[in-house]
């Protein structure tokens, strides 16, 4: 198989993985905001379910962490890719939103 599909295969889990990790990042800091009015709505102290809020904020601190590691991922294999001598396309569009028909096509360097 030709480097530049091999390439495009990693890139596209790589951009689906990347909005993945956003996504659960999102949907905690929701988690957390729901809580929170939730705890007020039931008139329950503000200790009531404390130990709750601090685990959640060590599970988004993981997220944070895991967002960082693959920004690292992204870099390195950004790095890979040239030293294979591939090129991409530049383009504006967010690429994890794009279907996989959309992404950015790969191509080798002439």
């Amino acid at each position: 198989m030709e480097k530049v599909f091999v390439a495009q295969k990693v890139a596209n889990k790589l951009f689906t993985t990347e909005a993945a990790v956003d996504g659960a990042l999102v949907e905690a800091a929701e988690l957390m905001s729901v809580m929170l009015a939730a705890r007020k709505d039931v008139n329950a102290s503000l200790v009531f379910a404390d130990d709750v809020q601090v685990k959640l904020m060590e599970a988004m601190k993981a997220l944070s962490d895991a967002r960082s590691a693959m920004v690292g991922v992204h870099n390195e294999l950004n790095e890979a890719k040239l030293r294979l001598g591939i090129r991409t396309k530049m383009g504006l569009e967010d690429k994890a939103e794009l279907s996989p028909e959309q992404r950015v096509t790969m191509r080798q360097a002439v």
